[in-house]
């Protein structure tokens, strides 16, 4: 699956160090892409060996991105590429659906998803035609908040902007899925992408709530 959160170039592509832009807002964009490409599809040697080059700080947040760029250096390719498949893809389905609809209704192709492609219209954001998956795939909506943050659909969102689209479609259901991912005693690898998703969402929200 390739992320699905893609206008004229997609925000994983998009220059996250695009002029004008503060130092922390680049981060965000940069963990947010982060978090999308390592959730839309499985990381291959080359990704991993950069993940893994990685450094932290003592906060919560920089220990799970330490960690993660453990389990980075001490990932194969082929493994993670296999657990991906047990997790999200399946026979009939993986052991987690990283869907938006699914996590606030129990089933795909819900209101949330119709209220998400509400929003991407009005935002300037359209799937890319080779996509299936979704658009409230989680990878995706990562895709969509780092071009948000950056421009990447047009002008820089605010950050009422940003909180509103969070909030809908990112806060009401995204933690549960990083514990659920975090917790799954099917994971290795992505018990450590989990983590790091959890502590950055708790990042988000505090700035948010700062920002007010």
């Amino acid at each position: 699956m390739s992320a699905t959160g893609e206008h004229n170039r997609s925000a994983s592509s998009a220059d996250l160090s695009a002029a004008n832009l503060p130092d922390e807002e680049v981060l965000r964009a940069q963990v947010y892409a982060l978090l999308a490409r390592l959730l839309a599809r499985p990381a291959d040697a080359g990704f991993l060996a950069d993940v893994g080059q990685a450094q932290g700080d003592g906060s919560p947040f920089g220990q799970a991105l330490d960690q993660l760029a453990a389990s980075c250096r001490a990932a194969e390719a082929g493994a993670v590429e296999e657990e991906f498949n047990v997790l999200f893809i399946g026979v009939g389905g993986g052991i987690l659906s990283p869907y938006a609809s699914y996590y606030l209704t129990g089933f795909l192709h819900e209101k949330p998803l119709a209220e998400l492609r509400g929003d991407m219209e009005r935002l300037g954001i359209a799937r890319a035609d080779d996509v299936k998956e979704p658009e409230d795939h989680i990878a995706a909506l990562c895709e969509m908040m780092a071009g948000l943050i950056t421009g990447a659909f047009g002008e820089p969102a605010d950050l009422d902007e940003q909180r509103r689209f969070f909030d809908r479609h990112v806060g009401s259901w995204a933690a549960r899925f990083f514990t659920d991912l975090e917790t799954t005693p099917s994971a290795a690898f992505y018990r450590a992408v989990g983590t790091l998703g959890l502590r950055f969402l708790e990042v988000e929200v505090r700035a948010f709530d700062m920002a007010e």
